[in-house]
């Protein structure tokens, strides 16, 4: 780098005011005001205070597919992409996990099965944009209130091991009395698969052996999710 050249990363941002008018903008329409990249400016602007970061976030969003795509990357990815650093990272995950933290919250507000659209916008938050497939489980009481969420597996890219006795364990465990299964497809289709359905067989039959009732198995893809009760599958 020549003697006095300015690193890119702190070049300020020439465009005065900017940031300020779109702070305005957003606390006065909310995020509806907005673009998808103006709102990744807001964020990025808590970790890069003098570079101009427009072309940044529309760099992001091109790259990763989409806002939620940018907040839902790997920290790995992230951290790898041209511009970034761990603070931006860190700003970045942060906002995804207040995201995930309210959602959840939302979901375990009320039983499970009269809340199903917030259960269905967690999990759609939580893994739709994942690279690799996983497999968790709603474990549920006697009113069918969330006890917990738990992460089974987390496999490769079109294939995670699931374990009925696995399955049973955690729930017998956690007292539960019910549960939903749950995988995202990362190839963003939800239709679910042969093995897909020869698995849930599997783990319907091991928990009907000990009394826990299995209410749904739900496939998450980008854009939406099945559910194998709504197919006619449980």
């Amino acid at each position: 780098m020549a003697i006095g050249k300015t690193p890119v990363e702190d070049k300020p941002d020439h465009r005065h005011g900017h940031r300020q008018r779109l702070r305005e903008r957003f606390l006065k329409a909310g995020p509806d005001g907005l673009a998808d990249y103006e709102l990744l400016e807001l964020i990025l602007f808590l970790a890069i205070p003098r570079r101009d970061v427009k072309p940044l976030a529309k760099e992001l969003i091109s790259h990763f597919g989409s806002y939620a795509g940018v907040l839902s990357a790997e920290t790995a990815m992230l951290t790898a992409y041209p511009g970034l650093g761990e603070t931006a990272v860190a700003a970045i995950k942060s906002v995804q996990a207040s995201a995930l933290h309210l959602a959840k919250a939302e979901m375990a507000s009320r039983p499970v099965l009269s809340n199903w659209q917030a259960v269905i916008g967690y999990l759609q938050g939580a893994m739709a944009h994942l690279p690799r497939e996983q497999f968790r489980v709603l474990l549920l009481d006697k009113k069918n209130a969330l006890l917990s969420d738990e992460l089974l597996s987390d496999g490769t890219v079109d294939e995670t091991a699931v374990y009925p006795r696995e399955i049973v364990r955690r729930a017998l465990s956690a007292n539960a009395s019910a549960l939903i299964l749950v995988h995202n497809h990362p190839s963003g289709d939800p239709a679910p698969s042969r093995a897909d359905i020869v698995m849930t067989k599997e783990v319907l039959q091991t928990c009907k052996t000990v009394g826990i009732h299995v209410h749904d198995h739900i496939i998450i893809g980008k854009y939406g999710q099945t559910s194998f009760r709504e197919q006619g599958l449980i």
